[in-house]
């Protein structure tokens, strides 16, 4: 069954377009995330999938039902913000409990899915602190315990772990993996770190400037983008982009290659002087100036003795590279 259908869904705030002509589906247990720049609408169309905001036109389906007129609290959804906006004089169970009880469900009830909740994400020894008294990482968790409790038909999160620091961000990511996978439910997230889009979803939708740039899994936007916004977006380090004349090819492409299919030499098609080198230990991370706009990033496995100044060469195979017109069409 589907659990979302958007059908040619634009919003305009007076005459801005923010969002144009989007369709998308969400099929049931599917996690979609949706990623891209600053700006580029991803969390407007949440709150349109979620109500908070109404489509200019276009259709919006949950669970095979218009949604269009439907206010936020009657669409069955539950979402998760950046903040947490958590109660400060209630405990991690009376957060947990409000919208349930103000759905008028019975206490036994009420207490059953909080036992469940909070076994899922490990905030059974917390129930009766109030959110002062709970890290950052801890205040996410009740966040989407308070989600969980309502058993929505769709979730979503818009931006959950940005308020983290790097270490809570992998730990709340895993977190969130894994109650997907125990609930089986839809969700749908909202992230501007392509990390999260590549480790968390069955799904990923690209935007840009309001539209849709590609959708599909993980692996497929990482080895056949539809164009080079996509190739640069998704993957870190970026893909690197040279003129297709300065490795033999037409003046009029573009070439792509990802930093982990170049390789550093004495010679090579293309040359440069090292500019910057980071050393992150696992790998390194080689910045050349080839003479483009950008360096040129060679990814090398383990650790490397390299120093900028040094003059290099860079190598790469023909078959690990992309093609991209000067419209920014892949070939």
């Amino acid at each position: 069954m589907t659990a979302l259908t958007l059908s040619n869904v634009c919003k305009s705030f007076g005459q801005v377009e923010v969002l144009k002509n989007i369709d998308l589906t969400v099929e049931e247990n599917e996690f979609v995330v949706f990623v891209g720049p600053s700006g580029c609408g991803k969390s407007t169309l949440l709150r349109v999938i979620a109500g908070l905001e109404d489509a200019t036109s276009g259709t919006v389906e949950i669970d095979g039902e218009r949604v269009n007129d439907t206010p936020p609290a009657k669409r069955g959804i539950a979402m998760v913000f950046q903040s947490y906006a958590l109660y400060p004089h209630l405990t991690v169970r009376g957060n947990m409990a409000l919208g349930l009880k103000q759905a008028r469900h019975p206490k036994s009830e009420i207490d059953r899915r909080i036992t469940e909740a909070s076994r899922m994400l490990s905030l059974k020894p917390y129930l009766e602190r109030r959110p002062a008294e709970l890290s950052g990482g801890q205040r996410q968790r009740v966040a989407i315990g308070r989600a969980i409790v309502r058993n929505p038909k769709l979730f979503l999160f818009d931006e959950p772990l940005s308020n983290l620091d790097a270490a809570l961000r992998l730990n709340t990511r895993v977190e969130i993996a894994n109650l997907h996978r125990q609930i089986s439910a839809s969700m749908i997230y909202v992230t501007h770190d392509q990390t999260e889009a590549m480790t968390l979803a069955d799904k990923i939708v690209v935007l840009r400037d309001g539209r849709v740039e590609q959708i599909g899994s993980p692996m497929e936007l990482y080895n056949n983008p539809a164009n080079r916004f996509v190739a640069e977006f998704i993957g870190s380090p970026a893909m690197n982009f040279v003129p297709g004349d300065m490795i033999g090819g037409s003046t009029n492409t573009v070439v792509g290659i990802r930093p982990e299919y170049a390789q550093l030499g004495a010679t090579g098609p293309l040359s440069g002087t090292v500019v910057h080198v980071e050393n992150l230990g696992a790998d390194t991370n080689v910045l050349v100036n080839i003479g483009t706009d950008k360096p040129f990033t060679v990814r090398a496995f383990g650790q490397h003795d390299v120093s900028p100044g040094s003059e290099v060469g860079i190598n790469f195979e023909a078959g690990n590279t992309l093609t991209f017109g000067t419209d920014g069409l892949r070939l």
